[in-house]
This record gives structure tokens, sequence and C-alpha cells, in this order.
């Protein structure tokens, strides 16, 4: 559950934010990742209000507060302020009224002010509660940028992961996180990578132990986040299982709701799998642009069947004229 605190302890620098009162309400969920400027609710409109909301007071709900009388002013944020208000900011170069502090200090409500202007924190506001509630997950592998395309390498243990991914390092690629990949559903449509603070920039070799990749290979060779576009599954070779030849039949592998392009690459002495993964790399790109090699093949095998039989066919058209 993700609470004012969190925010607070993580934001509060970069967002401006200075406590003002309601400290007792620092461990209020936030549910909705959305803020709201009461203006209509404010003026006593009240319909489809939604209370989860972290409500945003810039200069002009607080000079229209303070321009209402007394009363008024009390009736409208009682009614605005409930149980379920996050937390309350106050933007701009007002200070927030009297009325406002008293009564979030009395509910626990957390009230920031900032001197940021409204526009700009409300922006900021929203793309990062976006991230933070968007969907996420962890998975075994490592994350590698090839040829600008993010390549999740996944296998069993000791399979040959970080090794293929020192590989395309050395080869001038670059490491987004070994072992654990954090993985982030982006405005609903593509996925983001990246690793644990912990362990960025790190590779575990068996036999060697923990390197740090920016330091070998230098800070050219590492970034912190990348999209994933494909992910290469490793696995040891077996000779009775029967591996796809030709290339039509494209898989993929369903991550938080995005289909992935998914490949099967079977590991044994002798194959160069730092350059299988380039190949599939630069296929996966010509795709993009249009160009399917296995479908043009399969166009020209089809093409030539059909010209072989007609051939035929009037061979036999031409035998049984003769005959008669």
């Amino acid at each position: 559950m993700y609470l004012v605190q969190d925010l607070f302890d993580k934001y509060g620098v970069h967002l401006e934010l200075q406590w003002i009162a309601g400290k007792k309400g620092i461990k209020r969920p936030i549910k909705v990742p959305e803020v709201h400027r009461p203006g209509l609710p404010l003026s006593g409109y009240m319909k489809n209000y939604v209370s989860q909301r972290i409500l945003i007071f810039g200069n002009v709900e607080t000079v229209y507060l303070k321009d209402l009388g007394k009363e008024t002013r009390i009736e409208r944020l009682r009614s605005i302020l409930t149980p379920q208000t996050p937390a309350v900011i106050v933007a701009g170069r007002f200070q927030p009224s009297k009325e406002l502090i008293y009564f979030c200090e009395q509910d626990g409500i957390p009230l920031f002010k900032t001197g940021m202007p409204t526009m700009n924190l409300l922006s900021k506001m929203t793309l990062l509660l976006n991230e933070e509630f968007s969907p996420t997950m962890t998975c075994h592998g490592t994350l590698v940028e090839a040829f600008g395309v993010g390549i999740l390498i996944q296998g069993d243990s000791s399979v040959g992961k970080s090794e293929a991914a020192l590989g395309l390092i050395e080869r001038g690629h670059r490491l987004i996180s070994d072992d654990v990949v954090k993985i982030r559903l982006r405005d609903g449509a593509y996925l983001e990578g990246c690793g644990p603070e912990l362990t960025r920039h790190l590779m575990e070799i068996r036999g060697i132990g923990i390197i740090n990749v920016a330091h070998l290979y230098g800070a050219v060779c590492v970034r912190d986040h990348k999209t994933v576009e494909l992910i290469v599954k490793l696995e040891e070779w077996d000779d009775r299982r029967f591996y796809d030849r030709i290339g039509l039949d494209e898989k993929y592998c369903d991550i938080l709701g995005v289909n992935v392009p998914y490949h099967i690459l079977p590991v044994k002495p002798g194959r160069d799998v730092v350059l299988l993964i380039e190949t599939i790399v630069l296929n996966h790109r010509l795709k993009e642009m249009g160009y399917n090699s296995a479908k043009e093949f399969n166009a020209k095998l089809l093409e030539t069947i059909s010209k072989k039989q007609n051939e035929r066919k009037k061979v036999r058209e031409t035998v049984s004229q003769t005959k008669n």
C-alpha cells in the first residue's frame, strides 16, 4: 500500500514540500493515483466528488476561500475534507487559511506547502503517481541492450545468461540488470526494465565472482533502464526436441498484459550464443521495418511449387494432345 509518507520521503525535496499540519496522518494511504483542484466543490457543487484524491489548492482556490464568509468557508472546507482524503497541498505564493490548518490538524490530514506554481505541481504529481502506481513484476534473467533493442535473456541457472550478456557487452552493447530484473508497465502499452539499486551495474560470473561492468568497460556500456522488446530463453540442447528451423511460427510471452516476441535458443558447445542473439535482434529490427525473411522465403517456395505444378500440367496436356 502506498502511503503519504512514501510520497514525502521519496519526492518531498523534489516537490519542495513543507509540513504545515496533520503530521499524525503520515500513514494515510493514497488509493487513487490522481490529484484534484477542488474548484467546483469549493463552490458547493459536490456531485461526483471523489474524496480519495490528493487535493491541491492553488492561488485561485486560496483567494476564493478568503473571499468567502467565515461560516461558508468552514462549511465548504468541512464538506471536501473527509476521512478518505490522503493529503492537501497548498501551492503558489499564498499561505493556507487558518481554517484549513485547523481541520487538517484536527482530522490528521497531512497538509503541505510548496512554492511551486500550481500547474507545474499538477504535472509533476500526475507523472510521479502514475509511475508509482504502474503495475510491476520482478523476474529472473539478464536485461541488455543490443542495437538499441532491449533483450531479456532468461533460462535455467548456470545455462550461461550472464556469460552471454558479458559477450554482448564486450562487443559494445550495454547492460541494464543482471540476475534480477524489475519490469514496469508504462502507459499501459510498453514494458520498461531496470535493476535493483543494490546490484546496479554488477554481474555475477561463476568462477570469477562479482564484477562491476561500468568500471571494467566504462560508463558507456551500462544504462539504468530500457524498454523490454525481446525475450530470449537459453536452454540446453535436446536432441529429442524439435526446434523451429524456418521461423514462420512467431512466439510471444505475455508480461503484464503486453505480448513480447519470444525466442527459444538451444545452447551446446560450439554454438556462438552471442552472435545468435545479435542475429535475433537484427532480424527483429528487420521485421519491424516490414521485412520478414521467413515469410519471403515461404512465398517464394509456394510460388516455385506453383510454377512446377503448372509446368507439369502443361506437359501432361501436351502428351495427351499428342496421343490423340
